[in-house]
């Protein structure tokens, strides 16, 4: 467990209609319900926030008034313990919409670990909107279905998968968010490749491991011939059919 330290404030700056329209996230994201006459509407409505590594957009217990569509880089999302400690509950990555599975207050932090950028839209003014674009409602209501389902795989991990298993699940979990498709689970696949930029320690936090669990179960996942660490921030994952059967419990 890490302990929590102090944050510096993020930039923020009025969206205009031209950045949505071209955003590298639209095509992922809850924005895309929107056809392009009507992004200027939703342009209106947003502040968009660069974050630096360390800060915090979101606080844990702060009064949940707005909304956050992630557009570029990483976030961490953790819950705290009244001393210091956290739980990792996720990593949020471009496409990510925060902020719709919670009630008056913000039930985590979300603290950028590489150079972010996020739209931050008022929670009363965009739902105003929604009523003009049901497709928008739509997209909203699939992302809080979702994420109810990762809540449930993190439950399973945490409470029943072995160390092995548990990297194997977050390691083909990061290569599907990259590359926005299942991993290809033949025998003879091609190797994929991820990136973590997330410390061991980050990782340690989410899988429920220690810093040195992770990094032995990383050697031995190595010695095994199922990846490969050129530089400790990306994994060549050389068998995803042997990491996806780890993954399930399967060997």
């Amino acid at each position: 467990m890490t302990l929590l330290r102090a944050r510096p404030l993020v930039v923020e700056k009025p969206q205009l209609a031209q950045p949505c329209a071209s955003c590298d996230a639209r095509g992922i994201s809850v924005c895309s319900a929107i056809e392009d006459p009507d992004l200027a509407r939703l342009a209106a409505l947003a502040h968009t926030l660069t974050v630096a590594p360390g800060s915090s957009f979101i606080e844990e217990g702060d009064p949940a008034e707005h909304f956050y569509n992630i557009t570029a880089g990483t976030t961490k999302l953790f819950k705290a313990l009244p001393d210091g400690r956290r739980q990792i509950t996720g990593f949020a990555g471009p496409g990510h919409f925060l902020g719709l599975a919670v009630s008056s207050t913000y039930a985590f932090t979300a603290e950028a670990v590489e150079p972010t950028r996020v739209c931050r839209f008022s929670r009363t003014k965009l739902r105003g909107l929604l009523a003009d674009f049901p497709a928008l409602e739509r997209r909203l209501l699939d992302t809080a279905a979702n994420e109810l389902v990762l809540a449930q795989e993190q439950m399973l991990l945490l409470g029943r998968k072995t160390a092995r298993e548990r990297m194997a699940s977050f390691l083909v979990s990061r290569a599907e968010g990259e590359h926005l498709r299942p991993i290809d689970c033949r025998h003879h696949a091609a190797p994929e490749t991820v990136t973590l930029p997330m410390t061991r320690s980050d990782i340690a936090d989410y899988l429920g491991l220690t810093i040195e669990t992770v990094s032995r179960t990383l050697t031995r996942l190595r010695g095994e011939k199922l990846i490969d660490i050129p530089v400790p921030s990306r994994i060549v994952l050389r068998n995803p059919a042997g990491l996806q059967s780890l993954a399930a419990g399967l060997n």
